[in-house]
């Protein structure tokens, strides 16, 4: 370790010595300089008095002791350690003019007492300030600390920039923001640049990474300007709204790495507290596959707007425990009760909902992984439509008013038994809404992929580039629509609450999304290039592997063009023709025997004769 090494290293003992002997020697200089401005002359007569010179700092600094001002950590000082200063320096002054008075020091003039109190706080802090600088910049040189430009220069950019000032990892360089007002001024120390600058000023200040700190800006603007900073050599981090927008205070731990969220993600429209608390406040819930993505979601999304109780349904035991556990955790004023079951047991169900009062139900269980329940289409059936007849029918029986099925755009002309069998469970559900719109209101809401739900394209692809590729599409031309999870579980909650009887939900998906695309952005985010015939020494290849069964090149969210508009701009309702119980029944039974003979060809025909726009496919 070099000299300045083992400076910055020394014993905290040492330092504090160090500052003891300083103010030993600036205290006498900043009474003899508060004479000698009030005399006027550099060489003011103060024989008279020339005691007082060892006086001030034996008042002085037994003050600044008990104070605390030597406890401080100088690389850390802040406005905190200058009003201790200012505040001991105020106490020492008024000891010395005691002193003054006492000893009848009548040569003295007063008013230089006054000046002395400024100068011990200059003099005293400048020596505090030099030392931070000091240290500040003998770390930069041992610790190589990584240069980070910010974008934003707004409150979360500047709060941002006093956190990194005193990281060991980071040193905030420079600002950059759109507002012409604060370009080429000076904020907390730190210039602000223009946008068209970040070219030429990466190189020149040897930036490493660049924060965009704007959690108030829209996400399309954010998206934006992450893919204007793409094309630039450095790592891009952003600091995510929730932090900012929750506490009010941004933290160094709320800086994480661009995903895949923020350039697919669409500006949310603001939910509406009415339609969030009308089948929650106040009321017992239960959400049925309560450990999946969106199952998981809805639990955290009623957890926080106040039920009577939450109950949790789940087959699996470990996603059972984990989402009890974290609703417990962070949202502890929630009475929970958490159920293993299955949902296809009818009698149970039944049991459960009336011990427990159940006033509205989210039934979001399911199983969603097209190649399985494709090749295994009575499973399929049997958890997908089967279970959720047999929920809808223990609801009636236990006197809940809403239930609310999370549906899926594969249900729409399906050409898969995953698809098939939640356009049978909509159907189900139109047929007993009908039966039964007294008793209880049935509604569905339909949407796409979410971003990062168990099972999709996107950790899958994450785990691909991990390994070094290849990432495996099946189709060039293969385009899906995409939200993210929080969005549409605070959408399906707004949805149910519009309910009058039978609807059918859909989400404004925006704009569909090629899933090559996807996979490039993917690979760019991560720092790798693709490796194609354009760019033959890239990182991470794409391979097609052809679509698999069942699977469609696009998905769709409406059946037939007749849909209407709903009070909330992100949902639409679609009209769709649907079966009467009566006739569904029967048809019902025969598929539930039919999925008993497991013969696959035979339950995609019973399905068929269910599902009219289903287009089965036969090995």
């Amino acid at each position: 370790m070099n000299f300045l090494g083992k400076i910055i290293h020394l014993d905290r003992r040492f330092k504090i010595l160090a500052m003891l002997l300083t103010d030993l020697l600036v205290l006498p200089l900043a009474f003899y300089s508060s004479v000698a401005l009030r005399e006027g002359t550099l060489t003011p007569n103060i024989s008279e008095y020339w005691w007082l010179l060892l006086c001030v700092p034996v008042l002085t600094i037994p003050v600044f002791i008990r104070i605390g001002l030597y406890r401080a950590v100088i690389r850390y000082m802040d406005v905190r350690l200058l009003w201790t200063i200012f505040y001991g320096s105020a106490l020492g002054t008024l000891l010395i003019t005691a002193l003054v008075a006492i000893a009848r020091v009548n040569s003295l003039p007063r008013s230089s007492l006054a000046i002395f109190w400024i100068f011990s706080v200059v003099y005293v802090g400048a020596t505090r300030l030099l030392a931070r600088g000091f240290l500040h910049g003998v770390e930069l040189r041992l610790d190589k600390k990584k240069r980070i430009a910010i974008y934003g220069a707004g409150r979360a950019g500047t709060q941002m920039a006093n956190a990194l000032s005193n990281s060991r990892e980071y040193s905030p360089v420079c600002f950059f923001d759109d507002s012409k007002q604060l370009q080429m001024n000076t904020v907390t120390g730190l210039r602000v640049y223009p946008p068209s600058k970040i070219i030429d000023l990466i190189e020149k200040k040897s930036i490493d990474e660049i924060l965009v700190a704007l959690p108030s800006v829209a996400r399309s603007r954010q998206r934006e300007i992450i893919e204007s900073l793409k094309q630039y050599d450095v790592v891009i981090k952003i600091l995510p709204a929730v932090a900012d927008v929750v506490s009010g205070k941004v933290r160094f731990e709320d800086v994480r790495e661009v995903q895949i969220e923020d350039l697919l993600g669409r500006d949310q429209v603001p939910p509406r507290e009415d339609l969030l608390k009308k089948c929650i406040e106040k009321k017992v819930v239960c959400v049925t596959g309560a450990g999946g993505s969106i199952g998981s979601e809805l639990c955290r999304q009623v957890a926080n707007l106040n039920p009577t109780k939450l109950v949790l349904v789940e087959q699996s035991e470990f996603a059972l425990y984990e989402i009890e556990k974290e609703i417990h955790q962070y949202s502890p004023h929630v009475k929970v009760v958490a159920v293993l079951l299955d949902v296809c047991d009818h009698e149970k169900m039944s049991e459960l909902l009336k011990a427990h009062a159940v006033k509205t139900i989210y039934h979001a269980a399911a199983y969603k992984h097209v190649p399985l329940v494709e090749a295994n289409p009575a499973s399929g059936i049997r958890n997908n439509s089967l279970g959720t007849m047999s929920t809808a029918l223990a609801a009636i029986d236990s006197g809940v008013e809403h239930f609310i099925l999370i549906s899926t755009d594969k249900a729409v002309r399906p050409t898969n038994v995953m698809g098939a069998s939640k356009r049978l469970a909509e159907l189900v559900l139109q047929a007993l809404a009908e039966k039964h719109q007294s008793k209880i209101i049935f509604s569905m809401v339909r949407f796409g992929n979410v971003l990062g739900s168990s099972g999709s394209v996107v950790p899958l692809f994450r785990e691909q580039i991990k390994r070094g590729g290849p990432i495996t599409v099946t189709h060039p031309d293969i385009i899906r629509y995409f939200m993210t999870i929080p969005e549409a579980s605070l959408l399906v909650i707004q949805a149910g609450s519009m309910a009058k009887g039978g609807e059918v939900f859909v989400l404004d998906m925006g704009e569909p999304v090629k899933i090559v695309d996807l996979a490039r952005r993917m690979i760019k985010l991560s720092g790798l290039d693709v490796r194609d015939e354009h760019s033959p020494h890239g990182d991470i290849e794409i391979h097609f592997t052809g679509l698999r069964p069942g699977e469609k090149l696009y998905e769709e969210l409406l059946i037939g063009d007749n849909d209407s508009k709903t009070d909330h701009p992100g949902i639409m309702m679609a009209h769709e023709n649907y079966l009467k119980w009566e006739e569904l029944q029967d048809k019902i039974d025969f598929l539930y025997k039919k999925c008993h003979t497991n013969e696959s060809r035979e339950i995609k025909l019973a399905l068929k004769d269910l599902v009219a726009e289903y287009q089965p496919q036969f090995e």
